[in-house]
């Protein structure tokens, strides 16, 4: 699952990997030629400033010792050739040339000695990141991961790692920690606590034809029915042929109730009367089954509003057919438009190697992901993970 979105990320990490390790070797050559043509001189003012110190010191204090002369020797007569010159005295501007000349060598000092916790850190800039993701753009499109998602994901790249210092033989760990936290600021978008929600909780599934609506209603009833759940299911879905009989079908095999009326029915008062149903006989959950539509059909999306209108149902779950790509973007954000998705349920990722819906719709809505169906059984249903998702695709 997810092969090709898994690769593309797996050698991205390796691409900057090797970008950062190449920077790194390049510094690190100059700086050790540079460390190696100074380790001399700088050994040497290590050995000769403490002596120096301790010598002005002396110095300092044999002058303060010594009392000045009480009375002064008569001058003999000498001739000038005689006549020692005296030392000429230092100007102000000769001590001052002295103390920078000292406070030179002591920051040099101090600038060299932090030279080897320099050569073992390196820094990214922002536009490594920019080189970077555009080597991988094409491959993230490929794997149906939207533009808009891309440049989401190198936003936060470039929070997670500009001016970070890594260390040297740490390269590896700080990418992938890197990758992690940005793709869990796109797919990670909360978490839906379904035992928290009133009882009975009314679950309304919606979303485009052959998204796999009435299969993934019947997958979730059988989830919560092993959670010893009570469940009954309303097929709403008045409109296409045969899905009223489709729902029968796999209300017998899970031993589930289904509330249903004629077709062409009002799909409002099936769901009001499910819900009703629900609370006369004490059942957890009411999980109704809607209509494929699309934007164009305006009547069947009025519909759609007056079922969430009278119902008003605790969580509408938009199912996605996880193969449609990019267009799972656009249907997302038609729905939630229209009536407001509280949750995602994404279809057919058994066949998907790509996976790149799964980040694209995520941030288009900023909805949590609740489900992934991964198989045509019941138990093909996986809750979503945000965490265990990002790992796995970087593993």
């Amino acid at each position: 699952m997810f092969d090709s979105l898994k690769k593309k990320l797996q050698q991205g990490v390796k691409k900057l990997t090797k970008k950062v390790a190449d920077k790194e070797d390049l510094s690190f050559e100059q700086e050790e030629q540079f460390l190696h043509e100074k380790t001399v001189e700088v050994e040497q003012v290590i050995k000769e400033e403490p002596e120096k110190i301790e010598e002005e010191k002396e110095a300092e204090e044999h002058f303060e010792a010594e009392p000045p002369p009480e009375t002064k020797e008569p001058v003999q007569e000498e001739t000038l050739a005689d006549r020692e010159l005296p030392e000429p005295k230092e100007t102000m501007e000769d001590e001052v040339i002295k103390k920078e000349e000292k406070l030179e060598k002591r920051g040099f000092l101090k600038k060299v000695r932090g030279i080897p916790a320099k050569v073992r850190e390196k820094e990214l800039s922002p536009g490594d990141i920019d080189e970077f993701i555009s080597d991988i753009e094409s491959d993230l499109i490929y794997s149906n991961v939207a533009l808009n998602a891309i440049d989401s994901f190198k936003e936060a790249l470039k929070k997670e790692l500009v001016d970070q210092k890594i260390k040297r033989g740490k390269t590896q760990e700080v990418l992938q920690e890197a990758f992690e936290k940005s793709l869990l600021k796109i797919v990670d978008q909360g978490s839906v606590d379904l035992d928290s929600l009133p009882k009975p909780t009314t679950l309304l599934f919606l979303g485009f034809n052959g998204s796999g609506k009435t299969t993934s209603t019947a997958k979730v009833a059988h989830h919560l029915q092993n959670q010893g759940k009570k469940v009954v299911l309303a097929a709403a879905d008045t409109f296409r042929a045969a899905s009223i009989e489709q729902l029968e079908v796999h209300g017998k095999k899970l031993k589930a109730k289904v509330i249903k009326h004629q077709y062409g029915s009002d799909a409002a008062a099936v769901v009001f009367d499910a819900k009703k149903h629900a609370k006369a006989n004490k059942i957890d959950y009411v999980l109704a089954d809607t209509a494929g539509r699309t934007h164009v059909d305006k009547n069947l999306i009025d519909e759609l509003k007056k079922v969430v209108r009278v119902n008003k149902p605790d969580l509408k779950v938009l199912v996605i057919d996880s193969l449609t790509g990019n267009d799972a973007v656009e249907q997302a954000v038609l729905f939630d438009k229209a009536v407001g998705v509280d949750a995602i349920l994404l279809t057919k990722l058994d066949v998907n190697k790509k996976g790149g819906s799964i980040l694209s719709v995520s941030w288009a809505i900023k909805k949590p992901v609740l489900f992934l169906g991964t198989g045509q059984d019941y138990k093909d249903l996986v809750a979503f993970k945000p965490k265990e998702f990002v790992k796995e695709l970087l593993e």
